[in-house]
């Protein structure tokens, strides 16, 4: 049986979060939720520096990452991710508000997985951020030696 990994999910607004932690929590996944409130802890998290340079070694199976957040955002992430050798595997989901079309574009320019927009209506949101969570939890099939890479 594959090892289960986090979800690392880089959200600074508690409604947001409050909702996207209800939603995954009812997928009744097994995947730990690790929450990042920007994007500076977000990077600290996957390069397992800052608070967690003690973290086991391992990658979460997805990042959900909001564009719009303190310190650096989530374009600013993705990019780092993207383009660091050691990460750029990790699937990351643009997670936001943002109907700009240029948010859109940038992110896949830089690699995006997928990028949602997060619906205003409650339960469109809340099964939005269920479908999200089965999919990358449960259904993607990583690469090939993907949940034992981490060594960084």
């Amino acid at each position: 049986m594959p090892e289960l990994r986090p979800i690392l999910l880089v959200e600074d607004s508690p409604r947001d979060l409050e909702l996207t932690l209800a939603a995954l929590e009812k997928c009744q996944l097994a995947n730990e939720i690790v929450i990042a409130r920007d994007g500076a802890e977000a990077m600290d998290y996957l390069t397992r520096g800052g608070i967690y340079g003690n973290r086991p070694h391992g990658d979460p199976t997805v990042v959900l990452l909001d564009l719009k957040l303190p310190k650096m955002d989530g374009l600013e992430v993705l990019e780092r991710v993207k383009t660091n050798e050691q990460l750029r595997h990790i699937p990351i989901v643009m997670l936001t508000s943002s109907r700009e079309e240029q948010d859109l574009v940038r992110s896949y320019e830089l690699g995006v997985n997928a990028f949602v927009v997060k619906p205003v209506e409650f339960s469109q949101f809340f099964k939005a951020i269920q479908d999200l969570g089965v999919f990358w939890a449960l259904l993607n099939e990583p690469p090939p030696g993907y949940a034992h890479h981490a060594k960084l």
